[in-house]
């Protein structure tokens, strides 16, 4: 097959074309994180025609995955294979063509620098804040544009940033928000319609961006909410420079620092990581208690809560601090903490 009968009809497309696909059969994306959006994020790119593919996750595939995270299926999850493994071997099958690296790991501020050095784009397929915060700070200080995604529920938001142009995640988004605040799919469920809906917001953005069609960005933060039938979009133009913010104004890159990082202490002889956030708060134990009722026996005092799990048990602490019983594995620790917790 010919590369110009594989994307004969894209090329149609008017907003890409000729000139357009040979851009795209010239790129490199990475996409970070594997899961439902990321799984969604890497077809497209596959079947869109983006030359190199970098796929990171730290995280492996199981039967809860299966309804939203369309690159997987019940073989994958039987054998517990690592989800950006996983992608690329589904990918080859989508596009033998094209090149994809899967890396399995945790990112973080040793190693996202290096990570996304080569890329002409990065992609958010993450589920936790502090990740997306630590690919706004490595993005702006390379001056790579990204783009950023959520869902739960029925609920997701999407927004592009394009360092020096555009205003970053920490001008709409100031701080991380308190530990347990904010749902997660594990606490309040997720439907696919929602995931389609956003990785399709960020891929059209993406082809935009790589085909050199920056003025037909849509320019905001996309708000959808599916079950309620409502769309908002929130114009962005002129925030960064009415913001003053840390990041793109200031040039502080304060997520790619240690100590505004996690704390991850393994805690001897006990099988058990121990997570203490960048950011501590008081935590309402009694309303966290409601939102994890669903995922596992639960008992919860005025000091803390306590969330047994099949293979794990969670404690979280009133101020945020969160001890993972049953594995020594810091990054299976920090999978577990956003799954739960949130943040």
């Amino acid at each position: 097959m010919s590369v110009s009968e594989r994307y004969s009809r894209q090329v149609l497309f008017e907003g890409i074309g000729q000139a357009g696909q040979e851009k795209l059969l010239n790129s490199t994306v990475v996409v970070i994180g594997c899961g439902a959006l990321g799984a969604m994020q890497l077809e497209m790119l596959a079947r869109a025609g983006v030359k190199k593919i970098r796929a990171i996750d730290r995280d492996f595939v199981e039967f809860s995955n299966l309804h939203r995270q369309v690159m997987f299926d019940e073989k994958a999850a039987q054998a517990n294979i690592p989800k950006a493994i996983a992608a690329c071997e589904r990918i080859s099958q989508i596009n033998s063509e094209i090149e994809t690296e899967a890396i399995v790991t945790d990112v973080n501020y040793t190693n996202i620098e290096r990570l996304i050095a080569d890329a002409d784009l990065v992609l958010d397929g993450t589920d936790n804040f502090e990740t997306r915060f630590l690919i706004n700070d490595a993005c702006i200080k390379l001056n790579k544009p990204w783009v950023y995604g959520a869902a739960v529920s029925s609920y997701g938001l999407t927004m592009v940033i394009l360092p020096g142009r555009t205003a970053c995640l920490r001008c709409v988004f100031e701080n991380l928000p308190p530990p347990g605040s904010a749902p997660t799919c594990d606490t309040a469920g997720v439907i696919l319609p929602i995931i389609a809906m956003i990785a399709s917001w960020q891929i059209v953005e993406a082809l935009k961006i790589l085909t050199g069609n920056l003025d037909r960005l849509h320019k905001g933060l996309i708000q959808v909410d599916l079950w309620q039938a409502t769309y908002t979009k929130v114009n962005l133009q002129g925030l960064q420079e009415r913001s003053d913010c840390r990041t793109c104004q200031h040039h502080k890159f304060d997520f790619l620092e240690a100590e505004n990082r996690q704390l991850m202490i393994t805690l001897c002889g006990r099988n058990a990581v121990q997570i203490v956030p960048s950011q501590t708060a008081k935590l309402n134990l009694a309303e966290m208690s409601e939102k994890l009722k669903a995922t596992g026996e639960i008992t919860v005092n005025k000091f803390l809560l306590r969330l047994k799990l099949a293979n794990y048990e969670i404690t979280i602490f009133s101020d945020g601090r969160s001890i993972i019983h049953g594995t020594k594995d810091e990054s299976l620790a920090r999978s577990l903490y956003a799954k739960y917790i949130g943040v």
